[in-house]
């Protein structure tokens, strides 16, 4: 595994895409609305800052109202997503999805509870 992408919750994605591509270098390589969401993707020579800004009510704008802007998960990216959610059950790690779902992007998805691993939301992904 390696990482993805870090989630990053925001109020504005565009604004704070124009910020982080001046200041990293970082172009868009990706934008979509999914899920209650609009979602962009900055690219970071293969790692991604995925920018989540709500348009609906749900867990991302509960996110910012209970903790404001700021990092929201870590993604690791996985070639065989029910084999590491198979072995996050064998440790005794909490699942949020006992199986993948769809994701931004077309990639499937699955997410750890923070209560599991250390107070960070994981998510695994597979391209």
């Amino acid at each position: 595994m390696r990482i993805d992408h870090l989630g990053v919750a925001t109020e504005n994605a565009d604004e704070l895409a124009d910020r982080y591509s001046a200041l990293f270098g970082a172009p868009v390589a990706h934008e979509e609305e999914f899920d209650g969401l609009k979602v962009v993707f900055l690219d970071f020579e293969g790692s991604y800052f995925e920018l989540l800004e709500p348009i609906e009510e749900g867990t991302v704008s509960r996110y910012l109202d209970r903790h404001g802007a700021g990092i929201h998960h870590a993604a690791l990216r996985t070639e065989d997503i029910d084999g590491a959610l198979e072995t996050a059950r064998e440790h005794g790690v909490e699942l949020i999805d006992d199986e993948p779902r769809p994701g931004a992007w077309g990639h499937d998805v699955a997410f750890l509870h923070p209560k599991s691993t250390g107070g960070v939301l994981v998510e695994y992904v597979e391209h």
